[in-house]
């Protein structure tokens, strides 16, 4: 059984059109397992509605004992990805479980998302990586201390000088 933790991000934003803003609403995760038929084998549980901007040191905590505190060795986070790597930062004590975080550049309602994918990058690399926390975007497994959000770039990569 994989635990699939959702925490707000990109991945989960909605467009409200009178107020031209995005705001996180309900995860679309159900549905977009259901469309790679992934019918079981996973729990989901909700922690949070939040931009990864907005996160605090308590929300990280949150999410640390979120993790502590489940049966299962697999873990999937949907998180937002300013702030990802910082997540998984707090995280990389925890050695004794597969943990995998991922989100989006596009929200996952619009046409052209990459959330689709990336939930099924970080749902097979949950299945095969050794126990460790690991960020999986666009293609690429990243382990967490050694990787950085590239703004310009919209991508993740690797720190400089980490293999």
């Amino acid at each position: 059984m994989i635990q699939i933790l959702t925490t707000g991000g990109t991945i989960d934003k909605v467009y409200f059109d009178a107020n031209s803003t995005f705001e996180i609403g309900d995860s679309l995760l159900p549905e977009l397992l259901r469309e790679a038929n992934i019918q079981e084998g996973y729990e989901i549980r909700e922690l949070m509605r939040k931009d990864s901007l907005e996160l605090t040191d308590d929300d990280r905590a949150s999410i640390l004992a979120a993790v502590e505190t489940s049966d299962a060795a697999r873990i999937v986070i949907t998180h937002g990805t300013d702030t990802m790597a910082q997540t998984a930062q707090v995280l990389k004590p925890l050695t004794d479980r597969t943990i995998v975080l991922t989100g989006a550049m596009q929200p996952a309602r619009m046409r052209r998302t990459d959330a689709i994918f990336n939930v099924g990058f970080a749902w097979a690399a949950a299945q095969l990586l050794p126990p460790g926390v690991y960020i999986a975007m666009n293609g690429e497994v990243f382990e967490a201390g050694a990787v950085r959000k590239n703004l310009e770039a919209q991508k993740f990569e690797r720190i400089a000088g980490e293999d």
